[in-house]
């Protein structure tokens, strides 16, 4: 105990022997908190864990992250094979459809909804089943290769919404994170998983490459508020297709405990 505080705890020593009402209460002096690896520790033999884990990463209060957890891996294939994962998304997708239909549009054409692609409107969990579902570093060519099949199937929550938007008068944009040599085979994919008639389709091109995701869909988004566009509402998995700056009136996240993109 250095000097400063054996003084302290000498004080009330002394002051507790003078007042009876003092002394009949237990004074302490703080204790050290528990270290972070005794933390950790319980928490490698709680049954939570997976669930506390994917709660942080869906929060964001996990920061950046770069695989699923081994003693995850199991939680993460029954919660994207489940029941579950398509009910998180119905939920979310009739939030957003609840507040499209409060969006007075105007007519004019002006009214924008903006989406992601992957896990928001495609989903690519055919390849991740193969890949160790997220477990495994992310390897960009096999991705690439499963782009270039065409064949990732619509998640249906992200397509009623997408139809119904559009019912309502929403034009609509798709801004990914894919780039620009795979236009073809998104296009493709898209048509074949029944999105049609969207407005524009915002791949990455070459000045594009190396910006991180959020100012990367910002700088396309403010591309749209400055052609006059209202972007009322915005749909994506990752938080770094909502956050930054040109955002959406109101953004809906879903969710995605496979990979994270900053």
């Amino acid at each position: 105990m250095d000097s400063g505080r054996f003084t302290i705890a000498f004080l009330l020593f002394l002051l507790s022997l003078t007042n009876p009402i003092l002394s009949e209460r237990l004074i302490r002096l703080p204790q050290r908190p528990p270290a972070y690896s005794d933390i950790l520790r319980y928490r490698k033999t709680d049954e939570s864990f997976c669930e506390s884990w994917k709660y942080s990463i869906e929060a964001n209060d996990a920061g950046v992250w770069y695989v699923v957890p081994e003693k995850c891996v199991n939680f993460v294939e029954n919660y994207m094979n489940g029941d579950r994962y398509r009910s998180d998304s119905e939920v979310i997708a009739e939030y957003a459809l609840e507040y499209a239909k409060t969006v007075n549009v105007s007519g004019d054409g002006k009214d924008a909804w903006v989406f992601d692609i992957d896990e928001t409107l495609l989903s690519n969990l055919p390849y991740y089943v193969n890949h160790g579902y997220g477990s495994e570093v992310f390897d960009e060519k096999s991705f690439d290769e499963w782009v270039d099949s065409a064949e990732a199937p619509a998640l249906p929550a992200s397509f009623r919404l997408y139809t119904e938007l559009q019912q309502l008068g929403f034009k609509i944009f798709l801004l990914t994170g894919r780039s620009e040599f795979q236009r073809e085979c998104t296009d493709k994919n898209l048509q074949f998983a029944g999105y049609t008639n969207y407005e524009k389709l915002f791949l990455r091109g070459d000045s594009d490459l190396g910006k991180l995701a959020t100012l990367y869909k910002s700088e396309k988004r403010q591309e749209l508020k400055d052609e006059g566009y209202r972007v009322r509402g915005s749909s994506g998995d990752q938080w770094s297709d909502l956050f930054g700056f040109a955002t959406a009136d109101r953004s809906f996240k879903l969710p995605n405990p496979l990979y994270y993109i900053p």
